[in-house]
């Protein structure tokens, strides 16, 4: 969960340099080429400045939902943040090995799967022998949890 914080607030403090120093700097110096109503260079920095206000604010609330997750809510013995998952797909008998993690943490195709994503709710409270049903694109699929390890048994 550190390495999400320190990446956010890494990413925070590149936007914030970029929107304190850089942008300042691109405005005056489009500001300096005359009339703004037909200054592409004028434009393009208050609406990259724009964007990059936005991000900062998309970050920085993040950065706050993430210090208020309390580990000690994360149930014992069912899936939840942090929990390993092996399942197997009811009908071809296929096991699959899921992460469950922050949706910044996501990596579907290494089984890093969000806890927001189908597959991450539809697992979330259950337990082994549970059978879960998700909708994708190729219909619906059947999962039975076969394996459980969570954040506590980690520890």
């Amino acid at each position: 969960m550190t390495d999400i914080k320190k990446k956010i607030q890494d990413e925070i403090t590149v936007l914030e340099y970029e929107m304190h120093v850089e942008l300042p700097k691109e405005i005056l110096k489009a500001r300096l080429h005359g009339d703004l109503s037909e200054n592409a260079e004028y434009h393009a920095a208050k609406e990259r400045q724009g964007m990059v206000n936005a991000r900062l604010n998309q970050l920085k609330r993040r950065l706050g939902e993430l210090a208020m997750i309390d580990f000690t809510k994360i149930p014992h013995g069912k899936a939840g943040l942090g929990s390993t998952v092996v399942v197997v797909d009811t009908k071809s008998e296929v096991e699959f090995t899921y992460n469950l993690v922050t949706s910044e943490e996501a990596e579907p195709a290494n089984g890093k799967i969000s806890t927001t994503s189908p597959i991450g709710k539809a697992l979330l409270g259950k337990e082994v022998g549970d059978t879960v049903r998700v909708q994708s694109p190729g219909g619906v699929k059947e999962l039975e949890i076969l394996k459980l390890t969570t954040i506590h048994d980690a520890a």
